[in-house]
């Protein structure tokens, strides 16, 4: 390819393409710094106006409340203050009426005494306060009066007085109840020298928010003052910093005494009243929530707010807080500007840049996209993509040339591990490995060591010459210990110390190389020796590549850093391969291992079952080569692949797996009164006592002076009738294939006997059944009992965790019995079939519940998913009738009906049952030729079964010559209705 320049530059000389992201970067930074700085300014100044505004509002405060203060001391340096009726009170109207005149904020003037007199004077500012009081149009102050004569008796009356202070109307107050000493102004100021205020609140009169100040005068006389409070808002609206400041003046029950917004103050919603500060705004209520130890700094309302709290002395016995909030947005809105401002100027100033910077960076990019194109076609495994151009860059030169060095081995790499990874099979797998490893280095010859972990020695498994495969033992290969004394040198050196060893033997080293050396015509042999080894390090093998040592410069090509480095690679991989082909088969081996001790487990766990589920398998797996090699259009379609040989393997050695669950004692029940032992023997000792009753009744009698013979008659038909019953009791324990009526009406006679129980029959039980026992009322002892019983301490309740909801996610369906056992003696003989009752038969067939779920919850690989399924169907039936999920011939897979077939044919022919005996063959198969007629097992699986001669293949092996009587195919096939009979 020809070169864009002949001169390279390193890439220090195309660093000016940067400068357009310097000058990015510079102009954010300062402009992020500058913020900052402004906000920092803007926030530490704010401190100093909150500073400012909060001393204002103390002088605004106090110029408020001191002239008060003045005036409340000088009047009560006026004797008319302690006077004792209201002409000589009325002494106070002028300096009260220009004082009243003078102090706007004042609302009232008033003295209280201590024997309930009251003496006020009020501004009549508004037309609205003479409305309410009645007053003429002209009337300018009301002075409100209330004495007590001598007799104690009550005169309150209300004088209205234009501005020259003339009477223009009085009015009696007959209904006036008023008393100065029980208000807080009056008892405070009485115990307490000096002048007193109170909390905030609004006034009846006016509605307007104020405090009273009072002062004593005397023992008995209290001056005070009402104060509003109105010009506190007007203050506060002066210092909102922003449109959206909030401030307020609050006292220390959270009352808001002062807000700019002087209208929302008082509460109009029911009763007159100040509001609460937290409702006047979402910050405010934020503010007094959080407390007062938090900092400056709040989140409410969607917004940060930079906030200050204070506490005024003035203004109530407990003083008020100011409470500033601005929004931080707003106080910071010069900051966000100058912010914006920056920003802008800098992506002018880049715009400008930008066609400078992009004629720079062109030059650079192309070559590096084409690397970018070239690394993505790698990294689809695409190899066959033309190099890459040249760059004027050296570093992006030198990247490329790498580049093209890393695609080459790269695609080396990823064909030798495709080639290794295709193998599944061990042997093949070890001659792939050599092939690939000799060709890749271009070696002459090669070996293969495998660790023996029995014999820890390196076996040699594999030789290649010139291409071709060879015997190793021909070459005199032999068994090497790593560490041993006579291990050769090179080979002694890759016992885990080191990975690789690299070296030139002669012929007087090469020892068991020498027919290696011949073959190759060579008398120097250059080696190189790779260590194969597992994740945990472990050795696994030795890999050996031998090549001709010619002597040229060629020789060193073949051992340079980076093609050891290749060979350590793809000998990982070789490794890793080989590794994972035997852990496969010795995972497998395992897994057959621990599958067959499950079966021999379930088998030996009962005497009477034992070698089912070894036989199972065999038989399964004759049907289903049958059927692989049958012609026949049902099974044409069937020839299973090692994977699915190996899912019906497993599936038949563990359909059973789920009886480990069954209490062995349900499974060999023999007798019906059978549990843990045989109940029949406490129903014989019954019989014994009632035998012993009928000797007591005959010597007692005899004794009484009755007839010997007529007595001994008696005694004889009494022994031989109990005899006769528990013989007749004992072959009904014994079970068979029917009980007629006859016999179980005769078993509930037999059971109206009674004997005589005198021991408490729940001492000496078990906790639980004396809870079972607690159902019937302990009987009074002596008692006569039936001979045989059905109680209910004989129902065991069934939890409900064994019941089986309609919605399961398996698809069971049974009938659950409602009750787990029941060992009623009376139920158990009458059962009419065998010896099971309804409660242990499904007990039995849980197991198949039983096998499904054990096998669902294992974690089989893909190919094995339908384990569970085959190994749980071989109690399904073709009409959907059987268990555990009532499945049909067309739900169920062709192993699983299989397998139903072989566990049948087992069960009928097997011997070692306690409750009947094996069946011969033909008794066998006309038994399935019935269930095949009912549609219980596959027609066509037993057709197959007959004709393929899987039976007597499976008989001869295990059934004893008895057992192997002849069978007519022909007629077993009609009687199944799978042939029709000849004419």
């Amino acid at each position: 390819m020809p070169r864009l320049t002949e001169r390279r530059f390193p890439l220090h000389v195309h660093i000016s393409a940067m400068f357009t992201l310097l000058l990015l970067l510079t102009g954010t930074v300062l402009g992020l710094f500058n913020y900052r700085q402004t906000s920092q300014i803007i926030l530490s100044s704010s401190q100093s106006l909150f500073s400012r505004i909060d001393q204002d509002v103390r002088l605004d405060i106090d110029h408020t409340y001191q002239p008060i203060r003045h005036l409340l001391s000088l009047l009560a340096l006026n004797d008319a203050a302690q006077a004792t009726t209201l002409e000589q009170r009325l002494a106070l109207l002028e300096p009260m009426a220009q004082s009243l005149a003078d102090n706007p904020n004042l609302a009232s003037l008033y003295t209280g005494y201590g024997n309930g007199d009251f003496f006020m004077v009020r501004p009549l500012r508004t037309d609205d306060l003479r409305q309410r009081f009645g007053a003429p149009a002209a009337a300018a102050y009301q002075v409100w009066s209330i004495e007590h004569d001598a007799t104690g008796a009550r005169h309150a009356q209300s004088l209205m007085l234009d501005r020259t202070l003339n009477l223009i109307g009085h009015q009696d107050l007959p209904d006036d109840q008023y008393d100065p000493r029980t208000r807080a102004w009056f008892s405070q100021a009485l115990t307490d020298r000096g002048q007193v205020t109170t909390d905030p609140y609004v006034f009846f009169s006016s509605h307007a928010v104020g405090t009273t100040l009072a002062v004593r005068v005397s023992d008995h006389v209290v001056l005070g003052a009402d104060l509003t409070l109105e010009d506190l808002s007007a203050t506060l609206a002066k210092h909102r910093v922003t449109p959206h400041t909030q401030i307020a003046l609050f006292d220390h029950n959270d009352n808001a005494v002062a807000y700019p917004d002087s209208q929302r103050l008082v509460s109009r919603d029911g009763s007159v009243e100040l509001t609460k500060v937290a409702d006047l705004a979402p910050a405010l209520a934020a503010l007094l929530a959080r407390g007062d130890a938090e900092g400056n700094r709040l989140h409410a309302d969607g917004r940060d707010w930079v906030v200050s709290r204070s506490t005024i002395d003035q203004g109530g016995p407990d003083g008020l807080q100011l409470a500033l909030l601005v929004p931080e947005d707003e106080l910071l809105a010069d900051a966000y500007r100058l912010r914006w401002q920056g920003a802008l100027v800098t992506l002018t100033i880049l715009l400008l840049c930008l066609p400078v910077g992009w004629l720079t960076s062109r030059l650079l990019v192309k070559p590096l996209y084409a690397l970018v194109k070239e690394a993505d076609a790698i990294r689809s495994f695409n190899f066959k993509r033309p190099a890459s151009q040249r760059s004027p860059v050296l570093e992006v030169d030198q990247l490329t040339e790498s580049m093209q060095r890393m695609k080459q081995t790269l695609a080396s790499f990823f064909e030798i591990t495709a080639s290794l990874s295709a193998e599944t099979r061990f042997e093949p797998l070890l001659k792939r490995v050599l092939q690939e490893t000799v060709s890749l280095s271009d070696a002459q010859a090669g070996i293969i060591y495998l660790y023996d972990s029995d014999t820890g020695q390196v076996k040699p498994s594999g030789l290649i010459i010139n291409d071709k495969l060879r015997n190793v033992t021909r070459y005199g290969l032999t068994s090497h210990t790593l560490n041993g004394s006579d291990t050769p040198a090179w080979l002694g050196t890759l016992d885990g110390q080191q990975n690789s060893v690299v070296t030139s033997i002669g012929f007087d080293q090469a020892r068991e190389l020498k027919q290696i050396m011949l073959k190759l015509d060579s008398p120097r042999l250059d080696l190189i020796g790779v260590r194969l080894h597992n994740r945990r390090g472990e050795t696994i093998g030795v890999l050996v590549l031998l090549h001709r040592d010619t002597g040229s410069r060629s020789d060193l090509v073949k051992f340079s850093p980076d093609r050891i480095a290749f060979i350590l690679a793809v000998s990982g991989v070789a490794a890793a391969s080989i590794e994972g082909q035997r852990l496969q088969v010795r995972q497998q081996q395992l897994l057959d291992a621990f599958i067959q001790i499950i079966a021999g487990a379930i088998d030996a766990k009962s005497p009477y079952t034992g070698g089912h589920c070894q036989r199972v398998p065999v038989l399964t797996k004759l049907l289903a080569r049958a059927a692989a090699d049958s012609q026949a259009a049902p099974f044409a379609d069937y020839q299973p692949t090692d994977e699915e040989w190996e899912a019906l393997h497993i599936a038949a050695w563990l359909h059973d797996c789920g009886k480990v669950t069954t209490p062995e004692y349900v499974v060999d029940k023999a007798t019906k009164l059978e549990t843990l032992y045989d109940r029949i023997h406490e129903v014989r000792t019954r019989f014994e006592v009632l035998k012993r009753d009928a000797w007591i009744d005959y010597w007692q009698h005899l004794a009484e002076g009755g007839d010997a013979a007529a007595l001994a008659d008696a005694r004889d038909a009494q022994l031989q009738a109990l005899d006769d019953d528990f013989a007749f009791v004992a072959r009904c324990n014994l079970g068979g294939e029917f009980m007629d009526p006859d016999s179980q009406q005769r078993l509930a006679r037999i059971a109206e006997r009674t004997w005589l129980r005198t021991l408490d029959d729940r001492l000496g039980v078990s906790w639980e059944e004396n809870r079972r026992q607690e159902r019937r009322p302990a009987a009074e002892l002596p008692v006569r009992e039936p001979l045989l019983a059905d109680r209910p301490e004989h129902l065991f309740e069934r939890p409900d965790y064994e019941r089986m909801p309609d919605d399961n996610p398996w698809g069971f369906n049974m009938n659950v019995p409602q009750h787990k056992f029941n060992r009623g003696e009376l139920y158990n003989l009458s059962i009419g079939r065998g010896t099971l009752t309804a409660e242990e038969r499904y007990i039995i067939n849980h197991h198949m519940v039983q096998t499904i779920l054990m096998l669902s919850r294992l974690p089989f690989p893909s190919h094995l998913q339908n384990v569970a399924e085959m190994a749980g169907g071989h109690h399904e039936k073709m009409d959907g009738t059987g268990y555990p999920r009532g499945l049909n011939r067309e739900q169920m897979s062709l192993p699983a009906r299989m397998m139903a077939i072989a566990d049948i044919f087992e069960a009928l022919t097997a011997a070692d049952r306690p409750y009947k005996k094996g069946k011969t063959l033909s008794e066998a198969l006309g038994i399935m030729a019935f269930m095949c007629r009912d549609a219980h097992i596959d027609a066509e699986l037993f057709e197959l079964f007959l004709r393929s001669g899987v039976y007597l293949e499976y008989a001869q092996q295990y059934l004893p010559a008895p057992q192997l009587d002849e069978v007519d195919i022909e007629q077993v096939l009609v009687k199944a209705g799978v042939t029709v009979q000849p004419a």
